[in-house]
C-alpha cells in the first residue's frame, strides 16, 4: 500500500484509533523535548522556522533534507533503514528485527531499539512498533530499482518483478512452481510470493533443483540481483526461470525476486551488519610527558617554518594567478626555500593563509603578501603564535592535501587557489582528535582502526572517499604542527579540542630563547635554542641557515656577509656583533672572510646614468670591459674611472655580482646605497571564513523559541473560533471587548503560552482579525507572534477593538 503524505495524507486502511495518520499527526503528538531533538539533529528545518507542524513534516520529507539526514546516520541506523526500505509497507517490529537479526545475531537484536529510535528522533520513521514507516522520500532512496539497486543488494518483490508479465506467462510459472492455477493475476502472484516466503515449501523445491541452479543462485543472492542471460539460457537458468525463481527484467537480463534472495539469505536484509562501533585501539603506548615534549619539538618547528615563509615573501611574494590561486613554479620555489616537498609547503602556505599572515595585496600586478597581522603575531610569545595558528587549523575548511589534483573539469587545484574549500574538514578533523582524546593518555590510536570507526560513523554512500582521506591527512597535519606527538593527543592538543587555550600548557615545555651561539672554525655558527628575536633577525642577514632543528646551525659565506654589509652593518659592527653573542672566541677564518668582503665591498660603485660603474682602479675596469659575461650588461668606458651601462642599476649590480666582484649601489650624491628593502604588507585582512557544511546547529534559546513558535503555528492553523455572543454585534464578528478585559486576556494568554483572536484596527483605519501568541505585554503595547504574518509583530492595546480565547479542544 502506498505511503500517504508525510504532511497530512489521509487515514490508514486499518489503523488504530489513536494511531498517526501521517508524519504530521505523529509529530503533532510528540512533545516539545523531542521536537527540540528533531530541529537539533535536522537543523535545515529552521531555515525559515516552518509556521505549523505540517510545514515541518513536508519540510522534513523533501529529498535535500532527507538526504543530508542519512549521510548523517551511522552504519548500522543506516542498515536499519535500509532494511525497512525492503520490507513491507508498514513493517511491524517483529518482521525488521527479523531483517537484520537473522533471529540469531542478539547484538543487533540489542542495538534496533537505539537505531529506531534515532530514526524516529529524526523523523525518518514514524508509527508505531506495529506499524512503523519509512518516509516515502528515504524509501525511494534506499528501495531497489532497475537502474539503482538497493544497498542490501536485494531486487523486487515478485509483485514488483512481475508488473508487466502478461497472465498466461504467469500462469505457466504457477503451474510450474507445482501450485494450483488461479482465475486472475493477482491471486497467481499472491500465491507465487506465499510460496517464495515460506520455508518449508520454497526448501522443497529447492531441493528438486539442479547443483548448477544453486550455483547461479549464489552469484546472485547477496547483490546485484540482475544477471544476463543469452537468448538460449542454459537448463540450470530454464530451471530456475520456468518456477519463478528467476523472473526477466528485461529481453536480456534476469532478477532475483526480494522473497527468493531472502529465503536464501536466511532472513537476513544484509550480509554484514555493524550494530557495535569498531573500536579505535591503541598502536603503542607512550609516556604522556615524552608526548607533549615531541609536540613541543614539532611546535616549534611549525613557528619557525611559518615565520620564514612568510618573511620570504615580504619583500617580493608570488604572482597571483589569473583565476587565483599560486603558480605551480612558485609553490616549487617555497618548498625548495623551505627544505620541504611540495605538499607540506602547500599546507604551511594554507596554513598562514587560515591564520589571517597571508593575503593578496590588491595592486594591479596583485601578488601574496604579509598582512599587518603578521607584525602582530610576530610580537607574541612563542606559545600564544602556536595557539593562533593551531586555532586557525581546527576549524578551516581550505584542504591542502588537494593541491596539485584536478577538479571536474579537469583543471589543477592550486595552493591559496579558490577551489580548496570542503565543508566536511573541520568535522572529520575534530573527530579525530576526538577518537584519539578517547584512548588512554599518552596512547597513540592505530590509523586502519581510526578510519574503520569513521566509515562506521558515517558510511560511504557512493564512490567518494573524501572523509578517509581527510582523516589521514588530519593525522598528518596535526602531527607537524604539533597537535599530537608520536601519533598521541598532546596536551595542548587536548586544551585546543576543548576550547580551552593551550598557550598556558604549552609555554612550559618550549625552551626558553637564547641569547647566544657557539661560532666554529668551519664558518659556521650553532645556536643551542631558539634565539632571541633581535639576534636571529641580524644573524638571519649575515648568516645562511644549514640545518634546523633542536640546535639550528647557521654558515658564514662571502655572499651572506656582502648581504650584511648591503643592509648597511659595517665590519667593525659585524666583528662587535659576534664577539658579544658568541659563547666561543670569533675564529679566525670567520674574522678574515668579514674583513676580506669589507674591504672589497664598495670598491665598484654602480650609479644611475641609465646606470654606471665607477672605480678608483682604472685597471679593474679594464679587466670588466674585457670580460665576455660583460657584454650582456651594455658598458663603454666613458672617463678611466667610469664606466656607463644600458643595464638598469639593480641588473647590474646582480650581473657583477655574479662574475665576482662585490660593487656597492651609490646614490646621487656619491654616498653608498644602504640596501635595506622595505617589508611589503598588504592593507589590513581578515582571516578566510570556514565555509559551513550546511545551517549551524541551534542553541537552546533559538530551538525553545522555535518549538514555541511551530506549536502556536499549529494551533492557529487547526484552532476553531468561540462562538461570538449574539448580543455582541454583527454575527460572525468578535465580540467588542473593554479595555480592561483586553489587557486581561493577553496578559493570561502571555502568562500561559496560549494564542487568542483579537480585531484590530491599523493607522490607516483598516480592520483586520488575527491569531497571536503573546510573549510581552507592557507600555501600552502587546508583543507576539502573529500566525496570519507569520513573524512576530508589535500592536498598541489601544487599537485591538476585541479579543476572544480559542476553542478549548484546541487549547
Amino acid at each position: 500500500m502506498p505511503e500517504p503524505s508525510t504532511a497530512a495524507g489521509a487515514p490508514e486502511n486499518g489503523a488504530g484509533a489513536g494511531a498517526p495518520r501521517s508524519l504530521a499527526e505523529a509529530l503533532r503528538a510528540r512533545d516539545d523535548a523531542a521536537l527540540s531533538t528533531l530541529l537539533h539533529a535536522r537543523p535545515d528545518l529552521l531555515g525559515p522556522v516552518p509556521g505549523d507542524l505540517t510545514q515541518l513534516a513536508t519540510r522534513a520529507g523533501t529529498r535535500a533534507s532527507v538526504v543530508r539526514a542519512l549521510e548523517r546516520l551511522d552504519r548500522f541506523t543506516l542498515q536499519t533503514a535500509e532494511a525497512l526500505a525492503v520490507a513491507p509497507d508498514p513493517c511491524p517490529y517483529p518482521e525488521l528485527e527479523s531483517l537484520l537479526t537473522g533471529g540469531e545475531d542478539e547484538r543487533a537484536r540489542a542495538a534496533l531499539p537505539g537505531a529506531l529510535a534515532t530514526l524516529r528522533d529524526q523523523a525518518l520513521v514514524w508509527g508505531g512498533d506495529d506499524r512503523l514507516r519509512l518516509v516515502r522520500t528515504a524509501r525511494e532512496l534506499l528501495a531497489p530499482t532497475a537502474q539503482r539497486p538497493s544497498p542490501t543488494g536485494l531486487g523486487p518483490t515478485v509483485a514488483e518483478a512481475t508488473a508487466g508479465m502478461s497472465p498466461t506467462r504467469i500462469q505457466e510459472i504457477v503451474a510450474a512452481a507445482g501450485l494450483p492455477a488461479t482465475h486472475d493475476p493477482v491471486s497467481a502472484v499472491a500465491a507465487l510470493t506465499a510460496l517464495f516466503t515460506d520455508p518449508e515449501r520454497m526448501s522443497a523445491l529447492l531441493d528438486e533443483a539442479p547443483a548448477e541452479a544453486h550455483q547461479v543462485l549464489g552469484r546472485l543472492v547477496w547483490g546485484p540481483p540482475y544477471g544476463e542471460v543469452t537468448p538460449h539460457p542454459a537448463p540450470p537458468v530454464r530451471w530456475l526461470r520456468d518456477r519463478g525463481l528467476l523472473l526477466p527484467a528485461t529481453a536480456r537480463t534476469v532478477v532475483l525476486p526480494r522473497e527468493v534472495a531472502l529465503h536464501l539469505r536466511g532472513g537476513f536484509a544484509h550480509r554484514d551488519t555493524a550494530p557495535v562501533a569498531p573500536p579505535v585501539s591503541v598502536q603503542r603506548e607512550h609516556r604522556p610527558q615524552l608526548v607533549d615534549a615531541n609536540a613541543a619539538g614539532q611546535a616549534l618547528a611549525a613557528l619557525a617554518t611559518v615565520e620564514e615563509l612568510v618573511k620570504s615573501w615580504e619583500h617580493t611574494g608570488p604572482l597571483v594567478l589569473r583565476a587565483g590561486g599560486l603558480a605551480v613554479r612558485d609553490l616549487k620555489r617555497t618548498a625548495a626555500a623551505l627544505d620541504t616537498t611540495e605538499a607540506s609547503a602547500a599546507f604551511w602556505i594554507e596554513l598562514a593563509y587560515a591564520a589571517g599572515l597571508l593575503a593578496t595585496d590588491g595592486e594591479a600586478d596583485e601578488r601574496y603578501a604579509p598582512t599587518p597581522a603578521f607584525d602582530d603575531w610576530l610580537e607574541l610569545p612563542p606559545a600564544e603564535q602556536w595557539s593562533a595558528l593551531a586555532t586557525a587549523w581546527l576549524p578551516a575548511t581550505r584542504t591542502p592535501g588537494l593541491v596539485g589534483e584536478q577538479d571536474a573539469k579537469a583543471r589543477t587545484l592550486s595552493a591559496l587557489g579558490p577551489d580548496l574549500d570542503r565543508s566536511p574538514a573541520p568535522e572529520v578533523r575534530r573527530r579525530v582528535l576526538e577518537l584519539l582524546a578517547a584512548l588512554p593518555e599518552g596512547g597513540s590510536g592505530d590509523p586502519e582502526a581510526l578510519l574503520a570507526r569513521l566509515a562506521w560513523e558515517r558510511p560511504v554512500r557512493g564512490t567518494s572517499d573524501l572523509r578517509a582521506r581527510l582523516a589521514r591527512w588530519a593525522l598528518t597535519e596535526a602531527e607537524v604542527l604539533g597537535v599530537t606527538g608520536r601519533g598521541a593527543l598532546s596536551g595542548p592538543g587536548r586544551a585546543l579540542l576543548e576550547h580551552r587555550d593551550p598557550a598556558p600548557l604549552l609555554a612550559p615545555l618550549l625552551p626558553e630563547p637564547v641569547d647566544h651561539v657557539l661560532l666554529q672554525a668551519d664558518l659556521t655558527a650553532v645556536a643551542p635554542g631558539p634565539l632571541r628575536r633581535p639576534l636571529g633577525d641580524t644573524l638571519a642577514v649575515l648568516a645562511d641557515v644549514e640545518s634546523k632543528g633542536g640546535a639550528t646551525v647557521y654558515r658564514f659565506t662571502p655572499g651572506s656577509v656582502r648581504r650584511a654589509l648591503d643592509a648597511g652593518h659595517a665590519a667593525a659592527d659585524l666583528h662587535a656583533f659576534l664577539k658579544e653573542h658568541s659563547r666561543t672566541p670569533v675564529p679566525q677564518p670567520l674574522a678574515y672572510l668579514i674583513d676580506d668582503v669589507a674591504r672589497r665591498h664598495g670598491h665598484l660603485r654602480v650609479g644611475a646614468a641609465s646606470s654606471y660603474v665607477r672605480c678608483d682602479d682604472d685597471a679593474m675596469l679594464g679587466e670588466i670591459l674585457a670580460d665576455k659575461r660583460s657584454a650582456g650588461l651594455g658598458l663603454r668606458r666613458l672617463a678611466p674611472t667610469v664606466l656607463a651601462a644600458r643595464a638598469e642599476p639593480g641588473a647590474l649590480l646582480e650581473g657583477l655580482r655574479a662574475m665576482g666582484y662585490a660593487p656597492a649601489a651609490e646614490s646621487g650624491s656619491g654616498d653608498v646605497v644602504v640596501a635595506r628593502a622595505d617589508a611589503h604588507r598588504t592593507p589590513p585582512r581578515s582571516a578566510p571564513v570556514p565555509v559551513p557544511d550546511g545551517p549551524p546547529v541551534p542553541d537552546a534559546t533559538l530551538l525553545a523559541a522555535a518549538v514555541r513558535a511551530i506549536r502556536a503555528g499549529d494551533l492557529a492553523a487547526t484552532a476553531v473560533r468561540k462562538e461570538p455572543v449574539p448580543s455582541a454585534g454583527v454575527p460572525g464578528d468578535l465580540p467588542r471587548t473593554s479595555a480592561a478585559e483586553t489587557l486581561a486576556t493577553v496578559q493570561a494568554a502571555a502568562l500561559t503560552g496560549s494564542a487568542v483572536w483579537i480585531g484590530y484596527v491599523n493607522a490607516d483605519g483598516a480592520a483586520s482579525q488575527r491569531v497571536i501568541a503573546p510573549v510581552r505585554v507592557e507600555g501600552g503595547f502587546v508583543t507576539g507572534y502573529d500566525h496570519t504574518a507569520d513573524e512576530v509583530r508589535t500592536y498598541a492595546l489601544h487599537r485591538v477593538t476585541g479579543v476572544a480565547e480559542l476553542a478549548e479542544d484546541q487549547v
